[in-house]
């Protein structure tokens, strides 16, 4: 990847290191060569001007697009601004990582079989925020091995941070329609991550955008939650309602979850630019317990400690059993009839939680069975 610009003058005059315009450089690719070796696809460098994505932050707050998730109005326009979430940063390294494996039950597969529970393909495994933030850290350290101590902190996804447009700038990809971020030469298939440095780096072209004409995603959406190209209402996302919702599923949407029991990826099934996508060389991104493909009923039956045992180091084991006894009560509820859906939909009718019931009294509904 081509290094566009060093920083201006004014921003080396405020960094506490003194690096001349040909050391910048060469640090940079021994970034890249490091952040190579420790398992990232691509690393890229931005400076931290979001300004332009400031006005699209704050219609998609005024709109209330975020839903529940108060912490994005908590934090506000921190997230544009990344010298006022960690003062003195001048340089952002931005980093992707793959997750994506043809050796996995095709997520389009499993749609198929209404029997069968959607978990969507990042959370397979073992969960990403730690392996790429031990990376992010070994990568700080390599660089400070190099140059000596310097300033920074490491992201990956936990923070107020725009990291779709630090790396659309640091030229890893653009932002799609969905609002995801997309690689010419590796679909959307990947992770994100930063460190968020004090030092003056040069930085790289920000990518261009490809998406042309095309709507697949906006289409292809379940419950319409991509109302326009880049604004996507969280209220109507599945992956909203399945994980960051803490309360009932709006009945509206219920129908159109189909099994996806744990986010969604309908818009980045249809993408095009996905036949690019490569297979991750991270064991720990591969599917555990049959999560690829696995079978609703039985997961239905898991209680809270065997949850707590199987979901150990996955992303989902945050939403809670409750959550997922909710989320693959709706699937049972749109699976087709039979005696083996509706008895294991009656085992939890009187569970304790009231969310779990009104779900499972849904369900059942839907299946012609009262709730008395």
């Amino acid at each position: 990847m081509a290094i566009l610009t060093v920083p201006p003058p004014e921003t080396e005059k405020n960094s506490p290191h003194a690096l001349s315009a040909e050391q910048a450089y060469e640090l940079v690719e021994k970034i890249r060569e490091f952040g190579q070796a420790l398992g990232f696809q691509q690393v890229g460098i931005t400076d931290i001007d979001l300004s332009e994505h400031e006005p699209h932050l704050l219609r998609w707050l005024e709109r209330n697009f975020h839903g529940d998730m108060e912490y994005m109005r908590r934090h506000g326009l921190k997230r544009a601004r990344p010298a006022e979430l960690v003062p003195g940063t001048l340089s952002v390294i931005s980093v992707r990582m793959d997750y994506s494996s043809q050796a996995v039950t095709p997520y389009a597969d499993v749609l198929k079989q209404p029997l069968k529970g959607a978990v969507s393909r990042y959370a397979l495994g073992r969960d990403y925020h730690k392996l790429m933030r031990r990376r992010l850290q070994k990568l700080a350290e390599k660089i400070q091995a190099e140059i000596g101590p310097f300033g920074y902190r490491a992201f990956v996804d936990s923070a107020p941070v725009l990291e779709k447009a630090l790396a659309e700038k640091a030229g890893l990809g653009w932002i799609g329609k969905h609002s995801n971020l997309i690689n010419p030469a590796a679909g959307s298939w990947f992770f994100l991550g930063e460190v968020f440095t004090d030092l003056p780096l040069p930085v790289d072209k920000k990518h261009d955008f490809h998406c042309g004409s095309c709507q697949k995603c906006l289409a292809a959406c379940p419950t319409d939650a991509i109302v326009a190209p880049f604004q996507v209402d969280a209220r109507r996302c599945i992956s909203y309602l399945t994980i960051e919702n803490k309360g009932p599923i709006p009945e509206a949407f219920r129908q159109a979850m189909g099994n996806r029991i744990y986010g969604c990826d309908d818009c980045q099934m249809v993408c095009p630019w996905n036949k690019f996508a490569h297979d991750t060389t991270e064991a720990d991104f591969l599917p555990r317990h049959g999560l690829d493909s696995p079978d609703l009923i039985d997961l239905f039956a898991w209680d809270e400690a065997t949850f707590l045992e199987q979901m150990a180091g996955s992303p989902i084991r945050r939403i809670g059993h409750t959550a997922w006894l909710r989320n693959i009560a709706v699937a049972l509820g749109n699976a087709p009839s039979s005696p083996a859906v509706i008895a294991a939909l009656k085992t939890r009718r009187e569970h304790p939680s009231p969310l779990v019931r009104e779900h499972v009294v849904w369900a059942l509904r839907q299946h012609g069975v009262g709730s008395a």
